[in-house]
């Protein structure tokens, strides 16, 4: 009876053993992922960060060259303060659509900006500019390159929220789903351009 009872005993402490070892297991790895996340997401951030600065650098060139339309350097330093007071939370899809349409306006104003400058060869020649214009391209590719790896790093780690029996462990520690980052409204249909040659 006895050596029943501690047979039981030792079945009862080798399961909960293993079931410990399991959910330490699953939870470290939920943590992982959680902190991948959010790594992605501040690689997207500084990219965003050195789109920004760039701005900022060919708007001093252009003042300092040109005497132009003062309202559309306005509205570039109004959607660059915008952009600036947005915070994001990953865990937040209207956080994320916030930051995204912010980031859209800055784009936006500073393509207004680029468009009248090209009315000014003096500006366009200078090395500082003719600079920017190959540093703000591989920004560009810079940030594609870590939206996708942010939306990889959500996917996985998603996955482990959501799949048995991880999701037990996601439940009881509190691991939520993650926002992806999505593409600006319309940018599914395809540019319409429109070359005016007579």
């Amino acid at each position: 009876m006895k050596g029943s009872r501690n047979l039981t005993l030792l079945v009862v402490l080798g399961l909960v053993l293993i079931l410990g070892v399991w959910g330490c297991s699953g939870y470290n790895s939920l943590v992982k992922g959680d902190q991948n996340v959010k790594k992605s997401w501040g690689n997207v951030e500084t990219n965003y960060q050195r789109r920004t600065d760039l701005y900022s650098s060919v708007i001093k060139t252009i003042e300092a060259s040109a005497n132009f339309e003062k309202s559309l350097l306005k509205d570039v330093v109004e959607a660059r303060a915008k952009l600036g007071s947005t915070t994001v939370n990953v865990d937040d899809q209207a956080s994320m659509d916030k930051y995204q349409q912010a980031q859209g306006q800055m784009k936006s104003a500073f393509s207004n900006l680029m468009g009248y400058v090209e009315n000014y060869p003096d500006i366009k020649t200078t090395k500082s500019f003719q600079d920017f214009q190959t540093q703000i391209e591989g920004t560009e590719n810079r940030i594609n390159v870590a939206r996708q790896d942010y939306n990889k790093s959500v996917e996985s780690y998603n996955l482990n929220v959501k799949r048995f029996p991880k999701n037990l462990i996601a439940g009881i520690a509190g691991f939520k789903e993650k926002a992806y980052y999505k593409s600006d409204p319309g940018s599914e249909k395809a540019p319409d351009v429109n070359f005016n040659i007579k």
